[in-house]
């Protein structure tokens, strides 16, 4: 079995609100209309074949791959089964956030 990895809690959107509540200095519906929207805009570009790519200088790249259809096993029957072809989202960090990541843990 491989390594199980130790739980680590996540940033939620309420915790993005209330950064950008707090370093902007709006108020909270504000930052969550704010906050809302920048993620709206990502969805709808990410969804719009002519774009799917979104790129953010100094974070990263988030791009729509398409995996095509492939044949997969059901893991208690053993049977094989067509998994059907799927968009995928992927991201790619920035040199600059990978340096101030891998920083920290030396």
């Amino acid at each position: 079995m491989a390594n199980r990895r130790e739980h680590v809690p996540a940033l939620t959107k309420a915790e993005i609100v209330r950064a950008v509540q707090g370093q902007v200095g709006i108020t909270g519906a504000q930052a969550g209309l704010l906050v809302d929207q920048v993620f709206e805009t990502m969805k709808e570009a990410l969804t719009d074949p002519g774009h799917q790519e979104v790129k953010i200088t100094g974070f990263g790249t988030f791009h729509v791959r398409r995996k095509a259809s492939r044949l997969g096993r059901n893991p208690r029957t053993m049977e094989d089964v067509v998994i059907d072809e799927r968009n995928v989202l992927r991201f790619r960090c920035s040199q600059l956030l990978r340096n101030a990541m891998n920083k920290e843990s030396r």
